[in-house]
């Protein structure tokens, strides 16, 4: 998902991080030092980066919890240079910041050889690691596939914690996904930069965006889910703008008090609503 899509509705806005080794067979060389913490924080290409190095992690906070949604509820932004340099990481999430729940993660890429600091990995066969995609775009996740956790509230996510995969085929080293395997990723990277470079998480679906309460004090949008209409009211006259899932303008107009919009025959799924600088999501059942 691009970082400019129309679908975030929040960034995480506190990171705190523990570095990780520049190279974890050689601890004596010390930790990565590139990036701070706020880099990890905001609008994802906009500031720096957050190095975790070999084993690393990241723990991010939000302003508004996150919530299950339809489809991906939440993306997690690397700098990958390209589609094949891929540097990986765990993704875990947790509603009181001490119970946290790992999403199952898979790496099917081969583990007979290692891929070097620079070398090429097949992303059509990771799933549920961070840093899939290159720089800009986010790897999506889903809460829906933590619904039988007994830990979490998959409604009410505030933590989310991020540890970089270690890529050695090494078993003394190596990080492993979860049926047990081996994940293969670029190592070593014995630099300041090295291991997986965080630059921000977005959210899709949030406890704010789901509800069917005012947007503001000043703007109603509603029902959520939609139904045969949907009813826009504004005390002002405000510009709108209504998208798809796939981020696809398919109506635009001005409010002014009321609007009505017939809704009978838009398909099923997700719609983003912007008005007034602000973001609404929108389910069509």
């Amino acid at each position: 998902m691009h970082k400019d899509s129309v679908e975030w509705v929040a960034w995480a806005n506190i990171c705190t991080v523990q570095r990780g080794f520049l190279n974890i067979a050689n601890q004596s060389a010390g930790l990565v030092s590139s990036g701070s913490e706020p880099d990890a924080c905001g609008i994802a290409g906009e500031g720096g980066l957050l190095s975790l190095g070999d084993g690393g992690i990241a723990i991010l906070q939000f302003p508004i919890p996150i919530s299950n949604g339809l489809g991906p509820d939440f993306a997690v932004f690397e700098n990958a240079f390209n589609h094949t340099f891929l540097e990986l990481a765990f993704v875990e999430v947790s509603s009181d910041g001490q119970n946290f729940v790992r999403f199952p993660s898979i790496s099917n890429n081969d583990t007979s050889v290692q891929i070097g600091p620079f070398g090429a990995s097949d992303a059509s066969k990771i799933h549920n690691l961070a840093g899939k995609y290159r720089a800009d775009y986010g790897t999506p996740f889903d809460l829906e596939e933590l619904k039988d956790s007994s830990i979490i509230d998959i409604n009410n996510i505030t933590h989310l914690r991020i540890i970089d995969v270690v890529g050695s085929i090494v078993p003394e080293y190596c990080s492993r996904d979860s049926r047990a395997v081996i994940i293969n990723d670029p190592w070593t990277t014995p630099f300041n930069e090295g291991g997986f470079d965080l630059d921000a998480v977005g959210v899709i679906n949030s406890t704010e965006s789901s509800s069917i309460s005012p947007i503001d004090s000043k703007i109603k949008v509603y029902p959520n889910p939609i139904a045969q209409v949907l009813m826009i009211e504004s005390e002002s006259v405000e510009n709108y703008a209504l998208y798809n899932i796939s981020g696809q303008l398919i109506h635009s107009g001005t409010v002014n008090l009321k609007t009505i919009l017939d809704c009978s025959n838009w398909q099923t799924g997700v719609y983003v609503l912007k008005i007034a600088d602000k973001i609404v999501k929108l389910v069509k059942n």
